[in-house]
């Protein structure tokens, strides 16, 4: 007799968003937020990676599995989509935080103190 295991998607959660990588899917306190592969390929690398620096570099190699160029800047690009994505849908969260010399890092941080 064999016995079937199945394993529980991957759900990444970072204050009120959501990711299920799985699913191709992201959630802004509940709501689904529309991203590109690459938004949501960055968006879910930084997630796994939460409250860590992470390099352009290393970000590119992993949502686009080459290495980078000298002097692309694809990942500051798609950086500034995902800004303007998070913040209209939650405009009183702060998500994604540059480290000017060394990369960006995802964490979760309310714009004014919560209640």
């Amino acid at each position: 007799m064999s016995v079937t295991t199945f394993e529980r998607p991957e759900i990444l959660t970072i204050g009120p968003l959501q990711l299920a990588p799985e699913e191709h899917l992201a959630r802004a306190d509940g709501h689904v937020l529309a991203l590109s592969i690459r938004e949501l390929g960055l968006l879910t690398e930084l997630a796994r990676r939460a409250d860590r620096i992470v390099s352009r570099e290393e970000l590119f190699e992993l949502v686009w599995s080459r290495a980078m160029r000298p002097g692309d800047r694809s990942v500051d690009v798609y950086i500034r989509k995902l800004r303007v994505k998070l913040d209209a849908a939650l405009p009183e969260w702060s998500f994604i935080h540059t480290h000017f010399g060394f990369g960006y890092r995802l964490a979760a941080q309310p714009r004014r103190p919560l209640p």
